[in-house]
């Protein structure tokens, strides 16, 4: 894995409405790895993401892109450098699912790398398993299948840097494994990928390493083994865990304690 820091977060605070939502968060991103972010329902991982991609404005602490200042990109640039899933990523408007797929190519609009426009779409478009619902209107998918289609238009930036949050909260079992697998490929070819999970399983299973956050504050951070601990998972969480290892691949399972 590349030592590459791509963007980076040192002592961020967000304050609002006088509760800090992060509180001294330190993180690095590194070219060619996944990282998962972790903890529990209000732990400021939705806030996070939004740091790191420019939308929300911490209140003190620096971030960092490329080594530069968040502040000294422009917007053009800086959506050609990160491509950013977000929870809420419907659409009213009825566009066809190709379309919006190719919405993620608008940045590179009258530069040289628009001539990978079609191949990135098709690309994107295979990758997510939607091709059969390529002409479909939007609005008319299911959950599953919109979150897909914003996933591809994501991919098909071609940006070098993944920043997803819960990407596979509507998705099955198997379009979980699926674009998680997608999500691990790009982090092997070089590009950065930073994965807001619910699942502790999934991200024992995919990523490379894991940020934990509780009460906007790092509770832990370091490879999976190191951070899902049941000891460590039990006191973030507030419900005992026991940690197993998978029989085939050695990952810990994360499972709650329950009486028999």
């Amino acid at each position: 894995m590349s030592a590459t820091t791509v963007c980076e977060l040192r002592a961020v605070q967000v304050v609002r409405g006088g509760r800090a939502l992060l509180d001294g968060v330190d993180l690095a991103l590194h070219a060619g790895e996944v990282l998962a972010v972790l903890g529990p329902n209000g732990a400021g991982k939705s806030t996070l993401l939004g740091v790191l991609a420019g939308d929300v404005r911490p209140d003190a602490g620096d971030v960092l892109v490329d080594d530069r200042p968040l502040t000294a990109w422009s917007l053009g640039d800086l959506s050609r450098r990160r491509g950013v899933l977000l929870q809420e990523n419907g659409t009213a408007f009825p566009f066809a699912v190709h379309e919006v797929v190719r919405m993620g190519r608008a940045p590179w609009r009258r530069t040289p790398r628009s001539a990978e426009d079609d191949e990135a779409v098709a690309e994107a478009i295979s990758a997510a398993d939607i091709a059969h619902l390529a002409e479909r209107a939007v609005p008319t998918l299911s959950g599953g299948e919109r979150a897909r289609t914003a996933f591809a238009r994501v991919v098909a930036g071609r940006t070098g840097m993944l920043l997803l949050d819960e990407p596979t909260a509507a998705l099955d079992l198997g379009h979980q494994e699926a674009l998680l697998s997608l999500a691990r490929a790009h982090a092997q070819a070089g590009d950065a990928v930073l994965i807001i999970l619910h699942d502790l399983n999934l991200a024992a299973a995919f990523a490379d390493r894991i940020l934990l956050l509780q009460e906007g504050r790092v509770a832990a951070c370091g490879t999976p083994a190191e951070v899902l601990t049941e000891a460590t998972v039990s006191a973030v969480y507030r419900t005992p865990v026991e940690v197993i290892p998978h029989p085939v691949t050695g990952h810990g399972i994360i499972l709650p304690r329950r009486p028999a």
